[in-house]
């Protein structure tokens, strides 16, 4: 394997890239769900913004519950 290949898995398999891309995951579904209802892309920084404000926070502690073992399931919008 390449020092390259090995730099991708290690950071594939970091908790931190891993959350990052859970959170971006959230961020698209309610891009797609809020241009759906404006009938238009409404573009990813509108989308980052809104959701950070409405959603982040409960996210976060139901996907902090989940990775604990406790009741969240990590959606939250």
């Amino acid at each position: 394997m390449s020092k390259d290949s090995d730099s991708q898995d290690l950071l594939k398999n970091s908790t931190l890239y891993r959350e990052f891309q859970a959170e971006r995951d959230e961020i698209m579904k309610h891009k797609w769900i809020e241009s759906e209802k404006a009938g238009h892309d409404i573009g990813f920084e509108m989308a980052l913004t809104d959701w950070i404000v409405k959603h982040r926070a409960r996210w976060r502690r139901m996907r902090q519950q989940a990775l604990e073992g406790g009741n969240g399931n990590g959606n939250g919008g």
